[in-house]
């Protein structure tokens, strides 16, 4: 659905030579796919970080339920 088929392909790359020229079109590929790498590192480095701090979540989840649970009880 939002996948770029070859006609489109063919057109943004005919766009592309025709803004930048033959010359500069590989550096301008090398950059993108630098650009692409490292975002999808830093990603990878956030998502580890989120992974970490959640993993530390559970023992004070389950103090705050069991405490949940008396106040529960104490009001029945």
């Amino acid at each position: 659905m939002f996948g770029l088929g070859p006609t489109e392909m063919v057109l943004i790359l005919i766009v592309a030579l025709l803004l930048f020229g033959p010359k500069r079109l590989p550096e301008l590929g090398k950059s993108l796919g630098k650009a692409i790498r490292e975002f999808k590192k830093s990603t990878q480095e956030v998502e580890e970080q989120v992974k970490k701090e959640l993993s530390g979540i559970d023992e004070p989840l389950k103090e705050v339920k069991e405490n949940v649970d008396e106040v529960t009880k104490v009001v029945k």
